[in-house]
């Protein structure tokens, strides 16, 4: 059996995190593998940071990466991770979430069959974008569910022309638009009324917020395509990655976003089902009052 160097990932400053933690080391070191404890899972841990290790290290030496906590942790994570190539594995204390989709009750069995390389691939695309003024990039950065340009909470409409592959498409003012991934389309994009993708869907989605016309709809495009989103009216303009802001953007301002090179690998029990996840968490499997065992009353 080869031996794994398996990173520990908890959800930062989260009341009660260190005993399941500590369980879980437990049981990867009972079957054989080294464990690696990110640096602020350590200090939860009360372990010693001299043998804590940063993203950056785990990402260079962990062959796979055991996550804590729900779907905004995953996101933080799968961010940092991505252009190492590091399969994850997510696992929730909580309600099961997209991404962290193991229970912890369940975690034991699950992890001891992923160790044995009994597990599911499944492969989420990252979307790459920068913020450009004039011809400087003043920022780029990574988003797994979403690149959102928005007006700010008490400011009016945002202006906004959007090109695709350097072609003319739209002038648009609305609250804001949404460019998704399938892993996003679940998200913010949802709330607004966007389609949600199969991850497997080579596909992006543009999702309009509140858009002054109600011809703007939401469009999906190829996942190979360049997007340019200028800001030509509209104040405290902001542009979120994954919800992590960057604001005061100006008029002229272009946020590009396109595919990322490299797409996010996760782990799955044996049997997985992406619809299972899709009916719990958007209640499909309930009964609207008044429908008892698929006939309707008069």
């Amino acid at each position: 059996m080869q031996k794994l160097s398996v990173a520990l990932i908890g959800k930062y400053m989260a009341e009660g995190i260190a005993a399941p933690l500590l369980k879980i080391a437990a049981l990867v070191e009972r079957a054989g593998h080294s464990v690696l404890i990110e640096r602020d899972t350590a200090f939860e841990l009360g372990e010693r940071l001299s043998d804590a290790l940063s993203i950056a290290e785990i990402g260079e030496r962990a062959d796979l990466a055991l996550v804590l906590g729900g779907d905004g942790t995953m996101l933080g994570i799968a961010r940092q991770l991505a252009p190492y190539d590091v399969p994850l594995v997510g696992i929730n204390l909580g309600r099961l979430g997209f991404m962290t989709d193991v229970a912890f009750d369940d975690a034991a069995s699950v992890i001891t069959k992923i160790l044995a390389g009994e597990y599911e691939i499944e492969e989420r695309t990252l979307l790459c974008a920068s913020i450009v003024r004039d011809e400087a990039i003043m920022l780029e950065a990574l988003a797994l569910n979403d690149v959102v340009v928005a007006r700010g909470a008490v400011s009016g409409m945002v202006e906004l022309s959007v090109k695709v592959d350097g072609r003319f498409m739209y002038n648009q003012r609305s609250d804001g638009l949404i460019v998704s991934t399938p892993t996003g389309s679940t998200a913010y994009a949802m709330s607004a009324n966007g389609p949600i993708l199969h991850p497997r869907l080579a596909g992006v989605i543009l999702v309009p917020i509140a858009p002054h016309s109600l011809s703007n709809r939401p469009i999906a495009l190829p996942d190979d395509v360049d997007i340019e989103i200028t800001i030509t009216g509209g104040r405290e303009v902001s542009a979120n990655f994954d919800m992590q802001a960057y604001t005061a953007l100006q008029h002229g301002d272009r946020v590009k976003v396109k595919r990322a090179p490299r797409p996010i690998r996760f782990f799955h029990p044996v049997g997985y089902s992406y619809f299972a996840t899709l009916r719990q968490k958007l209640h499909w499997n309930e009964q609207p009052t008044g429908i008892d065992s698929g006939h309707l009353q008069a």
